[in-house]
């Protein structure tokens, strides 16, 4: 077998992962093990939304009064819960910390200036601050 072929077959074997458009909210995909609650894209949804994974783990549990975990790409919550109740505080937390209030972009990034976090919005410039988790 020569390289290109062998390459073929190494990427039908590959599954494909799944991308994110400019801004698109992914929904979570996981499973339940026992009491928990297994998010195993977790790391595709915080690379889509542009935003720090600790910072959307800690909004998760206080809105689903859970603790969790980071494991590489997964978020281990420590609840069962639907993907219905996270997919909604997902969305929650991308209207109060990553859409810009006066645009509706998310062409925006967290900034803490002396203990304050703002948003500032890259496309129109504005910046105003939002309450800390």
């Amino acid at each position: 077998m020569n390289y290109e072929s062998l390459l073929d077959k190494a990427y039908e074997k590959i599954k494909p992962v799944e991308e994110c458009e400019r801004f698109e909210v992914l929904k979570v995909k996981g499973h339940h093990e026992g009491t928990k609650t297994i998010i195993t894209n977790f790391g595709q949804i915080v690379t889509c939304i542009r935003r720090n994974p600790d910072h959307l783990m800690k909004f998760l549990n206080k809105e689903l009064a859970s603790s969790s975990e980071i494991r590489g790409e997964r978020l281990i919550l420590s609840r069962k819960l639907s993907s219905n109740d996270i997919n909604n505080k997902i969305e929650k937390y991308i209207k109060r910390f990553v859409l810009c209030h006066k645009c509706r972009k998310p062409d925006t990034e967290l900034e803490n200036v002396k203990g304050k976090v703002f948003l500032k919005c890259l496309a129109c410039g504005e910046r105003y601050e939002v309450h800390k988790i």
